[in-house]
């Protein structure tokens, strides 16, 4: 196992050059530059001469070739620099450490209801398997399944704070709290929950409709094993075989999605979090590509793909261990 470990390990720092080295690539090679964003919101009748603008090139390394500039970036990882915010003048590692604890909210919170909700429906799509219940609610998580993130967040922004403004079901439409001054802390929670219920359930209900299609999918192919006929030919009755037989079964592939969902975890949804302006990484990272922010971009690019790998390490260390007949040598 230590030795499975470690090729991994080597395995995904090479990964991790690549994904960075095709990442910083493609940055450079998008339209514009930082200097030329930052110029164009300001006065037009202000102009930088070439000598200033020059210097600020120099400043911001826009002078070299993106290859030679991606080792220097890449000599400064090592070395724990992110680099600075060229549009928010701050370090890379700071601003991330302040949007970590939002997207950590939603999506914990995303991730809790969407177990919840999955497992039990997953469960009674197998017991009701074929029934006219199971297809309708089959049907419905389809139809979740397909329907696009920001239509949704656009229907329940204008269903609960639009046409339900002024009742006791009106939702705020964007941000993480309202300015209250001087409120308790207990308020302030209640506030940062009703700010939340519609981001949640956007970023729930696809995840929803997949994780129950997924245990619905998986019990039809345990069911058919034979230590399940065996159990029914002792006499167990349907629901001791769906839950003490199948389900525990059910459970090894669905422990390794755990591992598999902490990218998604800390990375967010950069989507839902810019439609209602949550603070958070994926509203970061949407910012820093728009802004040409090639320091914040890439150290979000190294967090996600970190995380990203740690996650399939996870589940590779986690499926060895609720299943001992594994063998990774």
């Amino acid at each position: 196992m230590i030795n499975y470990m470690l090729r991994r390990l080597a395995i995904g720092a090479m990964t991790l050059v690549v994904i960075t080295w095709l990442v910083y690539g493609l940055a450079r090679s998008m339209p514009g530059t930082p200097l030329t964003v930052t110029l164009g919101e300001t006065d037009p009748s202000r102009k930088l001469n070439p000598v200033d603008l020059e210097r600020m090139r120099k400043a911001y390394g826009l002078d070299k070739p993106w290859y030679q500039a991606y080792f220097t970036w890449l000599g400064n990882v090592a070395q724990g620099d992110l680099g600075r915010s060229i549009s928010r003048k701050q370090p890379v590692a700071t601003l991330i450490g302040e949007r970590i604890g939002p997207t950590l909210a939603l999506s914990t919170a995303a991730l809790l209801l969407t177990w919840t909700l999955a497992v039990p429906l997953g469960l009674y799509a197998s017991a009701r398997s074929g029934a006219a219940d199971e297809r309708a609610v089959s049907f419905l998580l389809y139809v979740l399944y397909s329907f696009p993130t920001f239509v949704a967040a656009l229907f329940l922004q204008i269903i609960f704070a639009v046409w339900l403004r002024g009742t006791r079901w009106e939702l705020p439409l964007f941000g993480m709290t309202s300015d209250l001054a001087n409120a308790s802390w207990l308020a302030y929670l209640a506030d940062l929950a009703r700010h939340a219920i519609l981001p949640i359930v956007c970023q729930t209900y696809v995840s929803l409709a997949w994780y129950s299609r997924f245990i619905h999918s998986t019990m039809e192919e345990v069911v058919r094993q034979d230590y399940i006929r065996t159990a029914r030919a002792k006499g167990a009755g349907p629901w001791r075989v769906l839950f003490h037989h199948a389900f525990r079964n059910t459970l090894i592939p669905l422990v390794t999605l755990l591992g598999l969902s902490l990218p998604g975890l800390l990375g967010g949804s950069v989507i839902v979090e810019q439609i209602f302006t949550w603070p958070g990484m994926g509203r970061l990272f949407f910012e820093s590509i728009r802004e040409r922010d090639y320091p914040t971009i890439m150290g979000l690019t190294l967090l996600f793909s970190v995380l990203t790998l740690a996650g399939q390490l996870l589940a590779d260390f986690l499926y060895c261990v609720v299943d001992p007949r594994v063998n990774v040598e």
